[in-house]
């Protein structure tokens, strides 16, 4: 789906007088520090900070708009080649081979669509730099949906960030044998990311991101070549393994919407895209990202999912798939993965503290210089993050229930509702008026009841998909599933 030259001509036209608005404003306003989150209309919100900031950045100490499609491309791999492929192995697992190779699938075909559908929204609407300022242009313009939107938005990537601690320690105690308390270990993992989250623009970030990218891609190779050459998978009690290409006869429903919910959380990830197409030096280049991105994901996930599941079986498969390996295998794969333990979480923990900086200094200064105010305010913003994520790490002691729990409170939104209603929007522009069903062409129809389709998927997901995570969880924690909090026994794979 592509929006047509017209509109994009008129969005690029809409950016110019844009710039040349905010370059006529006054010295004095800019030096100003703005502490409103957002105006009252969705042309003046959040995100005028971060437009005004992109235009005639050669004047400025910092640069935002550095990113290339290289760039954008690592950024995005490392965001999505991550340990939660791992679980792939215990979602088939759960669904069998068929129906999850179909659901990985579908789900990767619905990122892909929904991605071109933000690229066409960025396009047609240049003001907007983030899924907050999105998610209010979306509800009318309304404060509360932009509030709303952050909220869900920091609790995502905070948790994001929690996971990411929790499996560091997990491997930190793998490798020792439990030699310091877990929560000691936690400490280290969100000290260390912490410091790996500072810099302050994309492009600074995306060599890391390809090692970080990289580093897992090794580690899943190995994990899926470990798993075929051992001779039995870990805690091999004798019994066969097997594994099945359907569900077994009697699987729940919770059982198979949690398996659901991890897929759809590994490929959910636009909640990052706006913030990088708005960072990227040809935003439209980003459909390139898209395609390369989109191929490789489905190519490692079907794979590791697969191959896995069928060498460890039924009976053996963890989550993550990690813990399936005998100790000298899993100690080598598990060890590849440790830069994007790092890194991942760190990147979203940027993203976080991007936004909350571009709105508390819109239009000042510290934006774009190196200020001590400016840095002291952007590290105390990730150091609050990164505490945060370690309670929550210390709290929520469990790892595929809680990739469930984040698909079923924002996935929902972030990764099928709001673009949906983006489609609706991006009509009523064109053909200015919300009655514009009978305008509408034959393919435009079709994209039409598509987006429908997307909302309904998303609120299914909110509703029964919400239930059955909870559920699980519940269940886990009344069969002793999980350890307690803030403990100091060993979580080791």
């Amino acid at each position: 789906m592509s929006t047509p030259d017209i509109e994009r001509t008129a969005g690029v036209e809409k950016q110019r007088q844009y710039s040349d608005r905010r370059d006529a404003e006054s010295d004095a306003a800019s030096e100003n520090i703005v502490l409103t989150p957002v105006a009252k209309t969705a042309s003046a919100n959040s995100s005028d900070s971060l437009l005004g900031a992109l235009h005639n950045e050669e004047e400025h100490d910092i640069k935002y708009k550095t990113c290339s499609w290289h760039h954008t491309t690592g950024l995005l791999l490392s965001e999505y080649i991550v340990l939660a492929i791992m679980s792939f192995p215990w979602s088939y697992s759960v669904l069998g081979i068929v129906p999850g190779i179909i659901l990985t699938l579908f789900v990767a075909t619905t990122v892909l669509y929904t991605g071109l559908t933000i690229i066409d929204y960025c396009e047609r609407f240049p003001h907007l730099t983030s899924v907050c300022d999105i998610g209010q242009h979306l509800f009318w313009g309304k404060r509360w949906a932009w509030y709303a939107t952050l909220f869900c938005f920091l609790a995502n990537n905070t948790l994001i960030q929690g996971l990411h601690v929790l499996v560091g320690a997990k491997y930190l105690n793998t490798i020792t044998n439990h030699s310091l308390c877990t929560v000691d270990f936690g400490v280290i993992v969100a000290c260390i990311a912490f410091v790996v989250s500072i810099p302050r623009t994309f492009s600074s970030l995306s060599k890391v991101a390809y090692f970080s990218a990289i580093t897992m891609f090794i580690a899943v190779i190995l994990a899926m070549i470990f798993a075929g050459v051992q001779d039995h998978p870990a805690k091999y009690d004798g019994t066969p393994v097997t594994f099945r290409a359907f569900p077994k006869e009697g699987t729940t429903f919770v059982d198979g919407m949690g398996a659901f919910l991890n897929i759809v959380y590994t490929f959910v990830g636009q909640i990052t895209y706006p913030q990088f197409i708005s960072e990227m030096k040809r935003p439209a280049e980003f459909r390139k990202v898209l395609y390369i991105v989109t191929f490789l994901e489905v190519i490692i996930f079907t794979l590791a999912g697969v191959i896995i599941y069928v060498y460890v079986g039924n009976e053996y498969v963890t989550a993550p798939a990690f813990g399936s390996l005998t100790r000298t295998y899993k100690i080598i794969s598990f060890s590849f993965a440790v830069p994007t333990l790092i890194f991942a979480g760190s990147l979203y923990a940027n993203v976080s503290a991007r936004l909350l900086f571009f709105t508390f200094f819109k239009r000042s200064k510290h934006l774009y210089s190196h200020t001590p105010l400016g840095w002291a305010a952007w590290v105390g913003i990730l150091l609050v993050t990164w505490i945060v994520a370690f309670i929550i790490a210390e709290v929520v002691p469990f790892f595929s229930d809680l990739l469930s729990l984040m698909s079923s409170l924002f996935d929902c939104w972030f990764g099928f509702v709001f673009w949906g209603m983006a489609y609706f929007k991006l009509k009523e522009e064109k053909y200015h008026t919300t009655k514009y069903f009978k305008s509408l062409t034959a393919v435009e129809k079709i994209h039409f009841y598509i987006a429908i389709f997307l909302i309904g998927t998303g609120l299914y997901i909110l509703g029964p998909g919400l239930y059955a995570a909870v559920q699980s969880i519940i269940l886990n924690y009344q069969a002793d599933a999980y350890g307690t909090v803030f403990s100091c026994a060993s979580n080791a794979s």
